[in-house]
């Protein structure tokens, strides 16, 4: 499985020691983020990451800035991209269950590292149930055809 994984100059650390711990795991990581600390733009790395995943070139993504809520905002601009904020494994793996999420978001000022390990295992072990919530998401994608 390849995974985009993309952060701002606020998660830099965080998402070094995220696709450290996802490589050792055995997914192929493909590195969209910064790895300064200089000041820089999140939305060109959320956007960045879901075009990757929106395109195929990644199966899912991984996003980190300080709250995780500006960079998603801006995957979430990209056709096809679900990108959710998760703060706890429950509301990732529900993300991923019940609302077919493409993305995860986490803040690296929110969560502390062995936090953002148990979000990020409980999304990647999750599956989509479908059902009722395939008709919820194919409402959701219709928006974006509007």
């Amino acid at each position: 499985m390849k995974i985009a994984i993309g952060n701002d100059h606020a998660a830099v650390e965080m998402k070094q020691e995220i696709r450290t711990y996802l490589e050792e795991k055995g997914y192929e990581v493909i590195n969209f983020g910064t790895d300064t600390h200089e000041s820089c733009n999140y939305p060109e790395y959320g956007e960045a990451v879901g075009r990757a995943v929106a395109e195929g070139k990644a199966d899912c993504g991984v996003l980190i800035c300080g709250t995780g809520v500006g960079i998603s905002l801006a995957a979430n601009k990209v056709p096809g991209v679900l990108a959710a904020v998760c703060s706890e494994p429950t509301t990732a793996r529900l993300a991923k269950e019940h609302n077919n999420a493409n993305i995860i978001a986490f803040g690296a000022r929110i969560v502390g590292m062995e936090a953002a390990k148990s979000i990020v295992d409980a999304y990647l072990g999750a599956e989509f149930l479908g059902g009722r919530h395939q008709t919820r998401v194919d409402m959701i994608y219709a928006i974006e055809k509007k």
